[in-house]
């Protein structure tokens, strides 16, 4: 009967890992469609935002309550992945407890404080339930959220409060036959832990053989509930739980508010004002490779950093609650903008599993999943990338995605049409020819009569 367990166990996580890898594999070659940026710069600078966004959360303790209950959930959910690892090689190796006589009463002290972050996570997750679906708070509530990711919050976060329930069940039961001197389990004596032990007087009634089935269903339940998360994972917001640490390291350095320079046109202009540096020749062909398309149309069009932010976006709605066109009541949500980008990504995926190579769908993240209303109302103000907890910057998806509709489409409101004018024949948004600065200049300095 063991044995017969153990094979069972070894198919199940084996079956569980490989489906999981699989999938890992597609997001990563998702990512890659983009185009390459590279980020290798100033690694003791990377390290340092790995560390403090990422593993310290620093940008979540803007609000501290809120980032307690968080690093609850965070902290629970990482070291309790140590009790995981016992129960997998117990699996494995038919064992009960197998960390429990060579650790001793260390072991005893590392379940009783892995018993007090399951109670934290459990109010943690209790009080989140709260706030999204009772209090509801007004980012939780917004039309970005229908349908599929209002669910999938509430989907986790029930989730977790039965892993942790039947951590402390399965603790228990467990502690429980060890008293009552059942063999198996009275081999491996821990005595009772901190807060399962009030679980006694509920379990007390049941016979050994119940009390054996209680703690065989809690371990099996838990551990493929893990599985099963594993899996869930990656079509999951809570995908950020992993990609949240890559995507700390690659964020970009450079001040939020530094837009990133179109060489192309950077040449075009520095070559119209000084054409004795312009290239001719061979030269020419060499240095000023033909440009495909300016900004970006499609995920293919942007950079692989911009695919990583997508998957890694947390759809906690701090951007678009701190974005002023949001608040008031334009259509532009910079977590919307995250959400259709990743929206995107998975259906040119399915076209790629389904096709062998993309084939062309009819469909761009312009237009049909971003619109120009949204793009538009953007003030490039980057309280989005200020606010956001895993260093995603909405803004640069949208800069992008503008700068295709204006230099590729020629789709601009009339009054950009006529700053770009001004700018193209006077060097300045202003319809003031270059002659006339100085006189304005002086008016302004001329004290009135």
């Amino acid at each position: 009967m063991q044995i017969a367990q153990q094979i069972v166990f070894i198919l199940i996580s084996a079956i569980a890992i490989w489906l999981f890898s699989k999938k890992v594999k597609e997001i990563s070659r998702n990512i890659r469609l983009g185009r390459d940026e590279d980020l290798s710069d100033n690694k003791s600078q990377r390290w340092k935002n790995l560390l403090l966004l990422a593993f310290g959360q620093k940008k979540m303790f803007r609000n501290p309550l809120v980032a307690v209950m968080h690093f609850f959930v965070y902290a629970g959910f990482i070291i309790i992945n140590i009790e995981v690892l016992e129960i997998v090689l117990d699996g494995i190796f038919g064992k009960h407890r197998l960390f429990a006589q060579p650790l001793g009463q260390f072991y005893t002290f590392l379940i009783n404080a892995f018993e007090v972050l399951a109670l934290l996570v459990l109010l943690a997750c209790a009080i989140f339930l709260v706030r999204r679906n009772i209090i509801k708070l007004k980012r939780f509530i917004s039309k970005d959220l229908d349908g599929w990711p209002r669910s999938d919050a509430n989907y986790i976060l029930i989730t977790e409060i039965v892993l942790m329930s039947l951590f402390l069940t399965l603790n228990a039961s467990d502690t429980l036959l060890q008293a009552r001197g059942v063999e198996h389990y009275a081999a491996h004596p821990t005595g009772s832990f901190i807060l399962s032990q009030y679980l006694h007087p509920v379990l007390n009634g049941m016979g050994n053989e119940g009390l054996e089935m209680v703690e065989r269903g809690c371990w099996w339940l838990h551990i493929v509930g893990i599985f099963a998360f594993l899996n869930y994972l990656p079509y999951s917001k809570h995908l950020h739980i992993v990609l949240a640490f890559p995507n700390a390291y690659y964020a970009r350095l450079q001040p939020v508010g530094k837009m990133e320079n179109m060489e192309s046109i950077q040449k075009e202009v520095l070559y119209a004002m000084q054409p004795e540096l312009a290239p001719t020749g061979d030269t020419a062909a060499v240095q000023n490779p033909i440009v495909i398309g300016f900004g970006a149309k499609d995920i293919m069009d942007l950079s692989w950093k911009n695919l990583m932010d997508a998957y890694s976006c947390t759809e906690c709605g701090r951007c678009s609650a701190a974005c002023p066109a949001n608040v008031t009541g334009k259509l532009l949500s910079p977590r919307k903008i995250m959400m259709d980008t990743r929206d995107r990504m998975e259906a040119v995926s399915k076209n790629i599993n389904k096709n062998k190579d993309f084939k062309e769908d009819g469909k761009s993240l312009l237009h049909d999943y971003i619109s120009v209303e949204e793009l538009r109302a953007c003030t490039t103000c980057n309280a989005c990338v200020q606010e956001c907890p895993v260093s995603i910057s909405p803004l640069d998806i949208i800069l992008q995605l503008r700068r295709h509709l204006v230099m590729e489409e020629s789709n601009s409101p009339q009054e950009w049409t006529a700053m770009f004018s001004n700018v193209e024949n006077n060097f300045a948004p202003w319809k003031f020819s270059p002659d006339e600065r100085d006189k304005w200049v002086e008016e302004m300095n001329t004290p009135s009569r």
